[in-house]
């Protein structure tokens, strides 16, 4: 009898929202949005849409405060739009006795951060100087406060787990052109370097994943793989370094019974079939004028994969009228289907975006 139960409001709950009626009906639209979101991530329908604002930038909150007559906070913006997922990840849980950052590329350096500033392993040719490196302890993770905030919103959908950001790391302790280089010149200290930074990371999440237990119910980790055009490695070197690390993640995600969502801005259009095969559950931001990532081009991937994104915040989030955001917000995801939440193509919406295509880009999310 229960199998058939079970069968009977899964055939119910597959409908068409606009077929829906009775008791089903009404199942479904009394969905918090944790629930919503995560019928979503299933790709399965939802009454409504599902929209993440993203994490507005310092600059742009106060002026979404002035417009729509809120407190000048990130979370009375999210509230002002009803959004449906909370990022509550793992940033500045790690309290060294030192006070030194878990991951810092200029250690014993006085050179200026930058991507394009090379780190303390800028000259390493031997793996010794990797491990003379003093790589974290995660028993200097305190997850309280991240558990008290998650504590606050659990009809919403939260994104846990630590950013995990290891390849843009390895930019930092490297150079991005050394970090590069290195991979053919001196393989096995960027496989040292990596595997330390990993080892970190991995564990960070088994914490906190572990401590913050069924709070959350996505781990959200990220890197930026690619450039407007392409990858910045080839794929073929992409799967030798970066690859395996990825999975060693997205394994931790897996063993905590979570779904797990990667970032990656840029054209990664080459990777996406090895991040599926990976146990990607959701592909977050959809940087729809990078090359290859329009919603047409990624609509081939929707029966496999979840989507986050998909609204260009490089132009048109800017440029658009509020109508003309409401008609990409619809053309979007009558493309990709139901398993799409609706979202910025870039997870920080700047100053120069008008308050009024935010607004409207909520609106149309739950038309």
């Amino acid at each position: 009898m229960i199998s058939i139960r079970i069968a009977a409001e899964n055939l119910i709950m597959s409908r068409p929202p606009e077929t829906l009626g009775g008791k089903g009906a009404e199942r479904m639209n009394i969905m918090n949005a944790r629930e919503k979101v995560m019928r979503v991530f299933e790709r399965k329908e939802v009454p409504e849409g599902a929209m993440w604002t993203g994490h507005p930038s310092d600059e742009i909150i106060p002026v979404l405060s002035k417009a729509w007559n809120i407190e000048q906070t990130r979370e009375a913006v999210f509230k002002y739009l009803n959004d449906d997922i909370r990022w509550i990840g793992g940033v500045n849980c790690y309290h060294a006795p030192d006070r030194r950052p878990a991951l810092d590329a200029f250690w014993n350096m006085e050179k200026g951060k930058s991507l394009s500033c090379p780190g303390c392993f800028a000259e390493c040719e031997e793996i010794s100087e990797i491990e003379a490196y003093p790589w974290p302890d995660v028993k200097y993770m305190d997850f309280t406060d991240v558990i008290a905030e998650m504590d606050k919103h659990q009809d919403k959908m939260i994104l846990g787990g630590i950013w995990s950001g290891f390849f843009q790391d390895l930019c930092n302790f490297f150079g991005m052109e050394n970090y590069f280089v290195k991979m053919y010149t001196d393989p096995e200290v960027v496989e040292a370097a990596t595997e330390h930074i990993v080892d970190y990371y991995v564990a960070a999440n088994d914490k906190m994943l572990a401590e913050t237990g069924t709070r959350s119910d996505i781990m959200f980790i990220g890197n930026d793989f690619g450039t407007q055009r392409n990858l910045m490695i080839s794929p073929e070197m992409f799967r030798k370094f970066v690859m395996p690390s990825l999975k060693r993640l997205i394994d931790v995600g897996k063993k905590h019974h979570k779904k797990v969502m990667v970032h990656s801005c840029g054209s990664i259009y080459q990777i996406i079939p090895d991040l599926i095969d990976a146990g990607v559950d959701i592909l977050h931001p959809l940087q729809a004028q990078a090359f290859g990532m329009s919603a047409q081009e990624l609509k081939q991937y929707k029966n496999d994969i979840a989507f986050v994104g998909g609204i260009d915040a490089q132009s048109f989030f800017v440029n658009a009228t509020p109508q003309q955001i409401k008609d990409e917000v619809h053309r979007v995801r009558d493309i990709l289907g139901p398993g799409l939440v609706v979202s910025p193509s870039h997870e920080e919406i700047l100053p120069n975006v008008p308050p009024e295509n935010i607004k409207a880009m909520a609106e149309a999310a739950r038309e």
